[in-house]
């Protein structure tokens, strides 16, 4: 063993005065690289703590009818002003971000289970398991997805299981293309060949060796897709279909501040940058977690 070797304990070196990272370590450099990606963790890390701790940092009600400080501008009581019925807007922003969070974690949790069940049986058995399962999900993609979750939440009757299910129901066959295609890359490799040579059962070959390796683009794309999936909940209720008074939903502000833009233009704009700055910061974290984790650039 080299004197190089002996001090990396027993590791050889990458390059003279390199030492070998694994692919964790060596994503984890890559990602602290990238100054859009910190930037989009900074964001989702504030949302996050937020929505934690709103009961903490937002103390005034989030309902009730308030007369005397109804339409109020931005002050030193109210951060971002009231609404029409006195009710601090700040308070309502902050437990707005909770809502959003609930509702996109638990949107991707089970578009990721569909997707991945699905996509993975079709990749994985191939033939004609594949083109039937290939089919479908062409179909579901020819159905407008914002006319199709529309018409499943008007059918459940509104509210937050509705928008749930319905942006889930519709939201699945993305990850599922693109989880198919990953395991279809690696299905054929020579280690999964040679688990199957020694006997190894389809169910062990998929959840010990294809899963492993091909799971990383689908849950990098599901994290970035939370984002999309805030926004899409904010349209329902903007459009009266999601959640309804008094709870504190962004899309639901927007829809109220509307009518006084030119007003209170303070009834829109705190709301608005909210939902902007989520979605920014879910896609710039999702933009910097696919170059850190692509194999091609190790």
């Amino acid at each position: 063993m080299s004197a190089t070797e002996a001090d990396l304990g027993g590791v050889p070196a990458v390059a003279s005065g390199e030492t070998w990272l694994s692919p964790r370590r060596e994503a984890w450099i890559r990602l602290r690289r990238n100054k859009l990606a910190l930037a989009g963790m900074g964001i989702i890390t504030v949302l996050v703590f937020a929505a934690v701790f709103a009961d903490v940092i937002a103390t005034q009600p989030t309902s009730g009818f308030f007369a005397d400080e109804a339409r109020q501008g931005p002050s030193a009581e109210h951060w971002f002003g009231t609404d029409v019925l006195g009710r601090d807007m700040f308070s309502r922003v902050v437990h707005g971000a909770r809502f959003s969070l609930i509702v996109g974690f638990s949107v991707v949790s089970m578009t990721l289970v569909g997707g991945v069940l699905i996509g993975g049986i079709a990749g994985f058995y191939g033939r004609w398991v594949d083109g039937i399962m290939s089919r479908i999900m062409d179909i579901w993609l020819g159905f407008p997805y914002l006319v199709g979750t529309i018409i499943l939440v008007t059918a459940l009757g509104g509210g937050k299981f509705a928008v749930v299910i319905a942006l889930a129901f519709f939201g699945w066959v993305g990850i599922a293309r693109l989880f198919r295609s990953s395991v279809i890359s690696v299905r054929n490799a020579e280690f999964v060949e040679a688990a199957r040579a020694l006997g190894a059962t389809n169910r062990r070959i998929f959840l010990r060796h294809v899963l492993p390796n091909a799971i990383t683009p689908t849950l990098v794309y599901g994290f970035a897709l939370i984002g999309a999936v805030i926004i899409g909940e904010a349209a329902l209720s903007f459009l009266g279909l999601g959640v309804q008074e008094p709870e504190p939903s962004w899309g639901l502000m927007l829809a109220k501040g509307r009518e006084l833009l030119r007003t209170e233009p303070h009834l829109v704009l705190f709301p608005g940058l909210s939902l902007v700055f989520t979605s920014l910061g879910f896609i710039l974290l999702g933009d910097g977690l696919r170059d850190a984790l692509d194999p091609k650039l190790r």
